[in-house]
């Protein structure tokens, strides 16, 4: 946005697009070394303690003799997208213009193939940074018919929005895991379902995430769901 080689000043185009002038002159830095192998670890008692913050995951980490402070854990996590997982207060309060649907998945057998589909996003730790997987999984057999991976969670996001709309048309319940809605101006080929009825439900009560260390994929992976 900022044209350095114009006539106007970088101050005045500044302030024109409403941004400080430090902001033209910041130059992104790659995280170092030491961060990526703390954030390794920290996502690993992350999945085997959700419920820890800065504080415990802090305390947890001087118990390996790593010394690190509370707050550059906090920012850690921050980056990573990671927060101790507890019951919020008011989770039980139904919004009034929320339609609550009946879960239609209790008290059902499940005992065939292409009976119930279920959407999963979950995200792998790579040798730096994460990539984002976004399968279809038959619960019965355990098999995975679809399966796409992102590299950002906004495009994983995006892509798992265009199945349900794909899923909408086939003839099987489907249990998904919530997650953010969001767009990506990037291109994608969503896999193609065959035509027939689909019933989608979300569960009538969510009074919290649970997490487990890995998917119906099999892959090591953090995976939140609504249950």
């Amino acid at each position: 946005m900022i044209d350095r080689d114009h006539a106007l000043p970088v101050t005045q185009q500044a302030r024109l697009l409403g941004i400080s002038r430090s902001s033209a002159y910041y130059q992104p830095r790659e995280v170092s070394e030491a961060d990526l192998k703390l954030m390794r670890r920290i996502d690993e008692l992350h999945l085997d303690h959700p419920f820890a913050g800065a504080r415990m995951l802090a305390r947890l980490l001087r118990r390996e003799s790593i010394t690190v402070g509370r707050r550059h854990v906090g920012t850690l996590m921050k980056r990573m997208g990671v927060e101790a997982l507890y019951r919020k207060p008011n989770t039980s309060r139904k919004h009034a213009a929320h339609r609550i649907w009946p879960y239609l998945l209790r008290n059902r057998k499940i005992d065939r193939a292409n009976q119930v589909w279920a959407l999963d996003t979950s995200y792998i730790p790579m040798a730096r940074g994460f990539v984002y997987l976004t399968a279809v999984v038959d619960w019965a057999s355990r098999r995975v018919l679809a399966h796409r991976v992102a590299i950002t969670l906004e495009r994983a996001a995006m892509l798992s929005r265009r199945w349900r709309k794909r899923l909408r048309n086939t003839g099987r319940l489907r249990s998904s895991t919530r997650i953010k809605e969001a767009s990506s101006p990037q291109p994608n080929s969503p896999t193609r379902f065959s035509a027939g009825r689909f019933s989608c439900r979300w569960t009538e009560k969510a009074p919290g995430v649970t997490t487990c260390s890995s998917n119906g994929c099999g892959a090591a992976s953090n995976m939140k769901r609504f249950i």
